[in-house]
């Protein structure tokens, strides 16, 4: 019997992980990617101790592929340096059984990559549209030719072509507000040991060590939709090189690099849940499904959640089980949770976003009276969260 097919759209991390744990199921893959080529450059993505126990069940060790970087807390701050909250990196450890890791996007999702046979990998090959949904799927490309699968598995980003045709009384994405820089920089001397992320008025920066040794920057502010600077790295200056240490060492970094290195985006949540996550022979999963604010450190980390719950659902490669009913699982084990999340990472962004001074003043005041032990007992039903079923 020929195995089944299994077309992905799009080689972001949920792509991949879908992929790969397919191909682990005895599936064969394509993964079509509009660009080009794969990102040789781009920020850093922590992993949390949700997304790597997913990754354990289909054998792929991050750690081990990219290099870990482990810090020794992680925390919010004020901008003149003080800590809002603190938690040691050994008691997450302790609670959760690992320690959350941050490593570069590009080496990660390369890692994903080298784990798929090299002809899965098809880039400069975007989905354009996908024919008989409900039935057997044929995937037309923007460079043909048409691609027969069994399953389709919708990565294909916050802005989904596949999300706005097949769902398209769907309000589609919300302007959370705010718009955010991100980077990478080489600063070994400053040897900055935590995670952090530093709330001002409506604005903020977080400093995450990477495992090549290198930090991630990213910032954040209060701003109309479109708004851009004609020198990124001059806006970083003004509006955070006054903040605490080593906030503007890290930026005297930034300096020193091409301006096209600082990327910049608006940030965008979707508006509501979608009424399902699949539809026929289609599978959404990752900003695809349900796009969410940066501010809980969890967009890829669902993502991955979803490609290793989907995979695990589905017949294996050589199976003879319903696929729609699967994906029917599928959407009934994933919409509530994916959702649940989204929403408090709405709301932890807004916390973050104040303007107001008495406001900030509260705000600040209340993250500093919540004990450690209780701001971390909170992330329980995140990073103990995942679970494959049966």
């Amino acid at each position: 019997m020929p195995k089944r097919h299994a077309v992905v759209a799009g080689a972001g991390i949920g792509g991949l992980t879908a992929a790969v744990a397919l191909h682990r199921r005895g599936w064969r893959v394509t993964v079509c990617e509009r660009a080009p080529e794969p990102p040789a450059t781009g920020a850093g993505i922590g992993l949390a101790p949700n997304a790597l126990r997913a990754l354990d069940t289909i054998g792929v060790d991050a750690a081990l592929a990219t290099g870990s970087a482990v810090p020794t807390a992680m925390g919010v701050r004020r901008s003149d340096g003080q800590w809002l909250t603190r938690t040691d990196t050994a008691d997450m450890a302790a609670r959760y059984g690992m320690p959350p890791i941050a490593v570069p996007r590009p080496a990660f999702t390369a890692a994903l990559a080298a784990s798929l046979p090299p002809e899965a990998l098809r880039y400069g090959t975007a989905v354009t549209a996908v024919d008989d949904a409900a039935g057997r799927p044929t995937i037309r490309t923007a460079v043909g030719p048409n691609l027969p699968a069994d399953l389709v598995v919708a990565a294909d980003g916050i802005h989904s072509p596949l999300r706005r045709v097949y769902f398209p009384a769907h309000p589609g994405l919300h302007y959370i507000g705010e718009t955010a820089w991100r980077t990478i920089v080489d600063a070994p001397d400053l040897r900055i040991p935590a995670m952090s992320e530093t709330w001002g008025r409506g604005e903020r920066f977080g400093v995450t060590p990477l495992s090549d040794g290198r930090f991630y920057l990213y910032a954040t502010a209060v701003l109309p939709a479109g708004t851009r600077s004609a020198d990124p790295r001059a806006e970083l200056r003004r509006r955070f090189g006054s903040w605490h240490d080593p906030i503007p060492a890290l930026l005297d970094r930034v300096r020193r690099l091409d301006p096209a290195d600082v990327l910049q985006n608006d940030l965008y949540d979707l508006a509501a849940p979608l009424p399902t996550l699949h539809h026929g022979r289609i599978a959404w999963l990752g900003d695809a499904a349900h796009a969410m604010a940066p501010n809980l450190g969890q967009g890829g980390c669902q993502a991955i959640e979803d490609a290793v719950l989907l995979a695990h659902l589905l017949p294996a490669g050589d199976g003879t089980d319903s696929v729609p009913a699967a994906l029917a699982a599928y959407t009934a084990a994933r919409r509530g949770r994916t959702d649940a999340v989204r929403v408090r990472a709405r709301r932890v962004g807004r916390l973050g976003a104040l303007r107001n001074p008495l406001a900030v003043a509260a705000r600040d005041l209340a993250v500093r009276a919540t004990p450690a032990r209780l701001a971390l007992r909170g992330m329980d039903d995140l990073f103990n969260g995942f679970r494959l079923p049966g």
